[in-house]
């Protein structure tokens, strides 16, 4: 039975109807206002298969407060509907599990609350991505340590962590609590500052790193190759990753449409033919370094019908600093962060082009791709670089300075010079800087987490270790949402087109809503060191059908027949009507398996269409027709899954 509250609101709700029966003469009308407040008070539940509406958020454009992170978040990436996984690098957090510090943890959005997990490994700068079967890989890291990130004796464990030398670890994430962390056969050499991308069969590649760590990389310890998860045999040599010391750690990768993968290390720029083992040279970045310790916001810019799911990749941020000055004897922290923005569409051109710069330099700025197409700029610093050390002129330990507080949103369709934007964001009040992560939830929402330019837990220092946990809340948050019906569980790659129900609600009370409306597929990715390794978003091509009662149905194409463009694995499904965002669900593209996809021709879709009786005269409905069009939805689905007809007729 609905609460107190609950009951109020429908006694105050009812005190409509005598206005509704001024309004109109019609039982029916009234009848389904009745089950609209019924159901909105909670005494007749709507059984449908639809995400509903978020929690509101006390202010959009806003970040909250929303619980501690138990590890600092250096990895994070959203396993379920609910669960964002935690991962930290061995020291000593406060929180114990099996007798050693917690280096991970798990997250719920429903409770806000953390359980510690055992990671076991030092996944200190370790990379990540998602099989296509669902599990998570966790892939190198650094060398056992003990207090300060200092060596341990042994690589296979020991007093006081137990931290064996990183390797992989896998995790299948769960609702249930029940899940940890367990251990794969190990690489066949050292990765510390590897990159991690899913590939067309699900499986990954591992590319980069090094040996022992430090702040750059250098030729004892460089590991210029790659290799493949499952393996595929020895590792492969990379000329990009042995021409591009000392600043080739974590190279920027993407899987573009064309099945070749594009590479970016120092200022070198490269398309692998990973069947051919062949690097074809594109232009050197220009202006700035972006990879780590340089540390720009990157992404793959949204997939869609309109560009012919072509790849566009965006860089912000970074440092204008030369190959030789990659050094630690020099005042770092104080050196500007660059503004520059480029974008480059390497299956069509080598070269980069020049976007709009940021208001204001920026190095380890995240860039997170929202359902509504739009990218939200966000941690960071002004000044410096990542990385850490212990020298006269660090701020504590860290390399950089000045954090930056406030986000800015970039809109690739607004016009350029005018693409970026600050208007009515507000700041956090958390630096967020080396070691910082963030990452999209289902609700539209931002995770950010994480901020430790220590070498162990240090809470006094100017840049403490960070365990708060925040939300940011777009514009669109606090927006009714989109409940459609019909979404599926699984995409293939080609096949029959799904319909996706909305009713007038839905559709903000003007059918013609949907015919912007579109169905959009993303993947969150494994957030650490200013990267989100494998986030991506497609659109999925549509038509669309609007009703006469003001209601419609989008027909819709499962992905394109082609698995480079989405690679398999869990994603989230978005239904966005004008520019506002369903709640996201998880599916699963693909089979399910790490194997060849199965890829199968488009069905063609229905014309699209919007009735002519709605055309003519039903188009938008508001005041108090929209609320009885809202209820008679309601009514529809008590008639069909609860058996509401009675108590209709009774009344």
């Amino acid at each position: 039975m609905p609460g107190a509250s609950s009951q109020l609101f429908f006694f105050l709700s009812a005190a409509a109807i005598p206005a509704m029966l001024l309004l109109t003469s019609s039982k029916q009308m009234i009848s389904e206002l009745v089950l609209y407040l019924l159901c909105a008070a909670g005494y007749v539940r709507a059984a449908r298969n639809a995400p509903g509406q978020p929690k509101q958020a006390i202010t959009v454009n806003a970040f909250e407060l929303v619980g501690n992170s138990i590890g600092s978040g250096q990895q994070v990436f959203l396993g379920t509907e609910d669960k964002v996984y935690i991962v930290d690098k061995t020291e000593n957090n406060p929180t114990q599990i099996n007798g050693h510090p917690a280096w991970a943890a798990e997250w719920s959005a429903s409770s806000q609350q953390t359980r510690p997990m055992d990671v076991i490994t030092n996944s200190f700068c370790a990379g990540g991505s998602v099989l296509g079967n669902g599990t998570w890989l966790n892939v190198g890291g650094n060398q056992a340590v003990t207090y300060g990130g200092d060596a341990a004796m042994s690589q296979l464990g020991g007093a006081p962590y137990d931290d064996p030398d990183g390797r992989q670890s896998m995790l299948n994430p769960c609702d249930g609590g029940n899940c940890d962390w367990f251990l794969a056969a190990p690489m066949t050499t050292r990765r510390w500052y590897p990159t991690l991308e899913t590939l067309q069969d699900g499986s990954v590649i591992i590319a980069g790193g090094c040996m022992y760590g430090g702040y750059v990389n250098d030729a004892a310890q460089n590991n210029p190759t790659y290799e493949f998860f499952p393996s595929r045999g020895q590792p492969v040599l990379s000329p990009i990753l042995q021409n591009t010391l000392p600043i080739n750690l974590y190279p920027l990768l993407w899987l573009l449409p064309s099945g070749k993968l594009f590479v970016q290390s120092g200022w070198k720029t490269v398309l692998l033919d990973m069947d051919q083992n062949m690097e074809t040279p594109l232009q050197d970045m220009p202006d700035a370094v972006r990879v780590y310790p340089a540390s720009a916001g990157s992404t793959m810019l949204p997939l869609t019908p309109d560009n012919n799911y072509t790849a566009s990749i965006m860089f912000c941020g970074g440092s204008n600093i030369s190959t030789e000055q990659w050094t630690q004897n020099w005042d770092i922290p104080h050196w500007p962060a660059s503004s520059s923005c480029v974008q480059i569409t390497p299956d069509q051109s080598p070269n980069y082009v020049e976007l709009d710069a940021l208001p204001e330099g920026r190095t380890m700025g995240n860039l997170i791709l929202l359902p509504d197409g739009r990218v939200l700029c966000l941690n960071g610093a002004k000044t410096g670089t990542a990385g850490y050390g212990n020298t006269t002129f660090t701020i504590g330990q860290s390399y950089a300075d000045q954090p930056q507080l406030t986000p800015l949103v970039y809109d690739p369709k607004a016009p350029a010079t005018k693409r970026w934007s600050l208007d009515g964001l507000s700041s956090s009040s958390i630096p967020r800087m080396y070691h910082s992560t963030a990452t999209l939830l289902p609700d539209g929402s931002v995770f950010v987490a994480g901020s430790n330019p220590n070498s162990d837990v240090n809470t006094t220092a100017p840049y403490p270790t960070e365990y708060r946990i925040e939300q940011f809340y777009p514009s669109y948050y606090n927006q009714r949402r989109p409940e459609p019906q019909g979404l599926p569980n699984q995409l293939s790659y080609g096949g029959s087109y799904f319909n996706v129900s909305l009713t007038l609600a839905d559709l903000f009370g003007n059918v013609d809503s949907i015919q912007t409306a579109n169905v959009i597929v993303m993947r969150t990715g494994f957030s650490t060191h200013t990267m989100n390794m494998g986030m991506r978003s497609v659109q999925l091509q549509s038509s669309y059908t609007g009703n006469s009662d003001g209601s419609a149905v989008l027909h819709v194409n499962q992905l394109p027949p082609n698995a480079a463009i989405m690679p398999p694995g869990p994603a989230l499904l978005f239904v966005v009507v004008n520019g506002i965002p369903s709640v996201g669900i998880q599916v699963m593209c693909g089979s399910g398996n790490i194997e060849k996809q199965s890829m199968m021709p488009a069905q063609n879709l229905p014309t699209s269409n919007i009735d002519s009786q709605q055309a003519a005269g039903q188009k938008q409905i508001s005041g108090t027709s929209f609320l009885v069009h809202s209820a008679r939805n309601w009514l529809v689905f008590m008639m069909k899954y609860v058996g509401a007809v009675s108590a209709i007729l009774l009344f």
